[in-house]
């Protein structure tokens, strides 16, 4: 007679473990999470040239004439009459630094086993790796250019309005009216002004007492949307970036081996690397951060090599590598142009 023994097959189970379920598959679930989502903000802000060859490209610096009653019966052409302009020449050079990539590698055999695709998941977390260097590096020479002196001796120095309260609506849209003011006196254009915020400074024109979005400023703001299109005239663009750089503090220590021929090209001491601590100030409730601020010729960037990225299975290896990568450099244009907002 039965005894009421049972001993089914499992089939989920691995032969001498006791997990029932561990050959199951594991469901997809369609999305992978990613703990941060890089967003590229830099691009349209500054002046870019692509180049086929060579390793630098050179930007014409031009001064500005002068004007002058004329009497009757003097030369124009005699130096003493001091009716020539003597207009001043420069130029800017931005070399193209060594390639950066960034890679990965993905064993066949760890490909064989899933079941949902991930070469383009990582071909696009590699890119987002170089578009968040690209931000950092422009938003590093923004704020040399902002230190830097001028170009030429008829023409301003980069700028730096100091003492500036972050924290408050109120405030914040002073310091903007402030860089308009600044942006002015320097002869800068009207047309593609911005300012790079953090976001807990970004928020703050919308969450304290809503003067950013008020309907008679013009801002464009929507309290619904989150956003605040612009205050003075200036394009507002908010960057966790920003954030990344203050945080660096006294970054001026040249990195040695790093490729990058432009870390300390310029004359405010400055360039991929410098000491950024005064965009930040306090800790806690009270922490502050500044802002960067200026026009399209403010900084450059010149490309050898756009961002391109590439697969090659290896044999040898029995796996496919994964590179992103491209080739280029940023540098000061214009110091008058470019304008740092440092806290308190």
């Amino acid at each position: 007679m039965a005894n009421g023994d049972f001993s089914p097959t499992r089939s989920g189970l691995i032969q001498g473990g006791s997990d029932n379920d561990a050959l199951f598959l594991k469901v997809f679930s369609g999305e992978i999470l990613t703990s941060f989502s890089e967003t590229n903000v830099m691009k349209e802000l500054h002046m870019l040239r692509t180049i086929s060859s060579g390793k630098s490209a050179q930007f014409p610096v031009s001064g500005i004439a002068t004007a002058k009653y004329h009497s009757v019966g003097e030369n124009i052409v005699e130096a003493s009459t001091g009716y020539l302009s003597n207009i001043g020449m420069n130029e800017k050079i931005i070399t193209i630094d060594d390639v950066l990539v960034s890679s990965t590698f993905i064993a066949n055999i760890d490909e064989l086993k899933k079941h949902y695709d991930v070469r383009s998941i990582y071909a696009a977390e590699l890119g987002k790796a170089l578009a968040k260097r690209f931000d950092i590096a422009t938003m590093k020479t923004l704020y040399a250019a902002s230190q830097d002196s001028a170009n030429l001796t008829n023409t301003p120095a980069g700028t730096s309005i100091t003492g500036a309260t972050t924290n408050t609506a109120a405030g914040i849209i002073d310091a903007l009216y402030a860089v308009a003011e600044t942006l002015d006196k320097n002869d800068a254009p009207d047309e593609g002004r911005f300012a790079i915020l953090a976001p807990a400074t970004y928020y703050k024109l919308l969450t304290s007492d809503n003067v950013a979005i008020n309907k008679d400023t013009g801002s464009g703001g929507n309290v619904n949307a989150g956003t605040v299109a612009s205050v003075a005239g200036i394009r507002l663009v908010k960057s966790n970036h920003l954030v990344d750089i203050a945080e660096l503090g006294d970054d001026s220590a040249v990195a040695t081996g790093d490729g990058s021929s432009n870390n300390t090209v310029f004359s405010g001491g400055s360039g991929y690397n410098g000491d950024f601590s005064p965009l930040t100030t306090g800790s806690g409730p009270t922490l502050e951060y500044g802002m960067l601020c200026g026009t399209k010729e403010a900084i450059g960037t010149v490309k050898l090599l756009d961002l391109a990225t590439e697969s090659e299975y290896q044999i040898e290896r029995q796996g496919t590598l994964f590179v992103a990568k491209y080739a280029m450099g940023h540098g000061v244009l214009r110091p008058e142009c470019a304008v740092a907002v440092k806290p308190a």
